[in-house]
Order: structure tokens, then C-alpha cells, then sequence
């Protein structure tokens, strides 16, 4: 007898192939490493970053490739949860980005 659960994850993973063809599949795939190596490198000048406006920029960027993986994650599982969780990170990096910029500028948030 079979765990229910691994019974849901292995029709979930059927459905997801029968849903993404090869090419979409070899696509998937190299959106995947591009967007990572993208990441990665955002991260990297979000440490190494020698000014604050070279951090705030690097920081915004990591919320765009989050998003961008976010999407490509939710394509290729066939998910929608994963196109709502990729808004609401939009949103949040939005809001984060301006506030940040606000406080570089003039030295506090709310005014």
C-alpha cells in the first residue's frame, strides 16, 4: 500500500511532464540555470558592493530574479500558488526599494 501523499506528488509530477513538452521542458531548463546565475551574481554585489546605492540596486535586482524563478518554478509544476507568491514578492521588493531609497536620500522614511 502506497502513502497517499506520494501517490498526489508522483500524479502532480505525470501531470507537470505531460503539461511541458521537450522544448518547453529544455527551455524551462535553461531559464532556470540563466536566472540562478543571475541570482547568484546579484547576491554577490549585494555583499561586495562598494557604495549603498550599488547594494539597494543589487537587492532590487535579487527580487526581480526571485520573481523570475518564482514564474519559471510555477510554469514548470503546473502551480498557480507559485504566480501569487511571485506578486506578492514583486510588491514587497517594490515597497522595500522605495523605502530604502527614501531613507538614502533624506534620512528617514515617514516624514
Amino acid at each position: 500500500m502506497t502513502d497517499p501523499s506520494v501517490a498526489l506528488l508522483t500524479d502532480a509530477t505525470i501531470a507537470a511532464e505531460a503539461v511541458t513538452g521537450p522544448i518547453l521542458a529544455g527551455a524551462l531548463g535553461i531559464g532556470f540555470l540563466l536566472v540562478s546565475a543571475a541570482l547568484l551574481m546579484s547576491l554577490a554585489r549585494l555583499v561586495i558592493g562598494p557604495d549603498k546605492p550599488d547594494r539597494i540596486l543589487a537587492l532590487d535586482t535579487l527580487y526581480v530574479n526571485t520573481v523570475a524563478l518564482l514564474v519559471l518554478l510555477g510554469i514548470h509544476l503546473s502551480n498557480d500558488l507559485f504566480f501569487e507568491a511571485a506578486l506578492l514578492i514583486a510588491l514587497i521588493g517594490f515597497i522595500g526599494t522605495v523605502a530604502l531609497a527614501k531613507f538614502l536620500t533624506r534620512g528617514d522614511i515617514i516624514e
